[in-house]
C-alpha cells in the first residue's frame, strides 16, 4: 500500500464503461455473516509489479501458510500474474482444491477489491463495487477490474449472478455484518469525501438497497497507527455472532491508542440496548518499520472459514492472550494462528488479503457456487 498514486490510474478505476446490473425491485437482499457456511476463499498473489517486490519471498511465505490452512476446509480461488509460480510454491497442498486465474493486479488486497457477496431471495449474488485505493490514495486500475473479469472468465457457475454496483465505492474492509440485517462500520471510512462525497443518510440509504441492511451501527471513535484505510472497522471490531463484537483495546495510557479505542469500546457498549456485547482483544505489541514508523498490528483482522478462525500472530505473548480471547468467541472453530509480521509490513493484515464468497445452507436449491462448482480454466 506504500505507493503513491497516478492520477490517471485512478481515474480509470472509476469510470468503467459499463452499464449497471441487477434489478432489485422486489427481492430479499441479504447480507451474510462471515461465520455462515463458505464455498471458498480469494486470494490475490503478490508479484515483482506490487509493492512487495523487495520482499517477495517473505510475504510468499505468508500466503501460501494462508492458502494451507483454508483448503484443509474448503476451495481457494487465486488471482495471479504467473499461475505456474504460484502452483510451484503451492505444491504440496492439493491441487484439485486451487484454481489459479491469471489477471493483472495493482496489489494484494482481496478483502477490498474482492466481490461482496449477497443473498438475493436465497441465492447468492456478486457485487461489483468501485475500488478506489482507499480514497484515492493508491493505484486501483486494475484492480478494480478483477472481478467483472473473473465473470468473464467463466470462473462461477452459471447461477451465480453479477451485479455492477460501480456507481459506489464500498471496500469489503470497511463493513462487517451480522447476517440478519445489522452492519457495522466506521465513519471516517465510509464518510470519506474521497469515496463517494454523499451525506450519512445517503449513504445509509445505498448500503439499505444494496446489502439488505435493516440497522447500521455507526463507530465514530478507533485508529490504528500506520492504517492507510481511513479506519476500516475489520482492524477495530468484529461480529462474531449476531450478539458479540470482538474489538481492540488498549489498556496502556500512554500508548497514542488508548483515547480513541477508549471510546471506540464505550461506543460499543452502547450498543448493549440492543442485545449486542463485546469481547475485547488485546492491543497488539508495537511494531516499527525501518523508518521508526508504527505498522497497524492487530488481532481483530482475523479471517473466518469453515470450522476455523484464521488469526494474525505477530510473535508476541499477546498472541496468545489474542487467541484466548477468540476462542470464547468461536467456542466451537479452531483458532489458528498465521504470522502476518510480513503482511503489515505494507500495512495491513490477514483479513486484508482475503475474501470469502458465501454458500447458500441448501444447495438442492441452486444457490451453492463453491465446492467442485468453482471452475477452472
Amino acid at each position: 500500500m506504500l505507493r503513491k498514486i497516478d492520477q490517471k490510474q485512478v481515474t480509470k478505476s472509476q469510470t468503467l464503461k459499463v452499464p449497471l446490473e441487477g434489478d432489485l425491485g422486489g427481492s430479499s437482499i441479504r447480507f451474510p455473516a462471515e461465520w455462515e457456511p463458505q464455498s471458498f476463499v480469494q486470494l490475490t498473489w503478490p508479484h515483482a509489479g506490487t509493492d512487495w517486490a523487495d520482499m517477495l519471498d517473505e510475504v510468499s511465505e505468508c500466503f501460501v501458510g494462508i492458502a494451507r490452512e483454508i483448503v484443509k476446509r474448503e476451495r481457494l480461488l487465486i488471482v495471479c500474474a504467473d499461475e505456474n509460480s504460484v502452483r510451484e510454491q503451492l505444491r504440496d497442498l492439493p491441487q484439485d482444491k486451487i484454481t489459479c486465474v491469471e489477471i493483472p493486479t495493482n496489489d494484494t488486497w482481496a478483502r477490498d477489491h474482492g466481490g461482496i457477496t449477497v443473498m438475493e431471495d436465497g441465492k447468492p449474488v456478486v457485487l461489483d463495487f468501485t475500488f478506489n485505493g482507499w480514497g484515492m490514495k493508491f493505484p486501483a486500475n486494475l484492480d478494480n477490474q478483477i472481478t467483472r473479469q473473473l465473470f468473464e472468465k467463466n470462473i462461477f457457475p452459471e447461477n451465480v449472478k453479477y451485479h455492477n454496483r460501480l456507481n459506489f465505492v464500498l471496500e469489503g474492509g470497511s463493513i462487517e455484518s451480522d447476517g440478519q440485517g445489522t452492519i457495522l462500520t466506521t465513519a471516517e471510512c465510509l464518510l470519506s469525501e474521497n469515496r463517494n462525497n454523499l451525506t450519512k443518510e445517503e449513504i445509509e440509504a445505498k448500503l439499505k438497497e444494496y446489502l439488505g441492511a435493516e440497522r447500521i451501527l455507526w463507530l465514530h471513535h478507533g485508529y490504528l497507527a500506520g492504517d492507510d484505510t481511513d479506519s476500516h472497522v475489520d482492524t477495530l471490531a468484529r461480529f462474531c455472532s449476531p450478539d458479540t463484537i470482538a474489538y481492540v483495546k488498549c489498556d496502556d495510557e500512554n500508548d497514542e491508542h488508548y483515547s480513541e479505542l477508549k471510546k471506540m469500546e464505550e461506543e460499543i457498549f452502547s450498543f448493549a440496548p440492543l442485545g449486542v456485547g463485546g469481547i475485547p482483544l488485546p492491543m497488539a505489541d508495537a511494531v516499527y518499520d525501518e523508518n521508526g514508523d508504527r505498522l497497524p498490528a492487530t488481532y481483530a483482522n482475523f479471517l473466518i472459514i469453515n470450522d476455523a478462525v484464521l488469526m494474525p500472530t505477530y510473535n508476541s505473548p499477546k498472541d496468545e492472550i489474542a487467541r484466548g480471547q477468540l476462542q470464547k468467541a468461536f467456542p466451537d472453530r479452531e483458532i489458528i494462528g498465521i504470522d502476518c509480521l510480513a503482511l503489515i509490513k505494507q500495512h495491513g493484515s490477514l483479513h486484508c488479503v482475503t475474501m470469502q464468497y458465501g454458500a447458500s445452507p441448501n444447495p438442492s436449491k441452486g444457490g451453492e457456487f463453491g465446492g467442485h462448482d468453482l471452475k477452472s480454466l
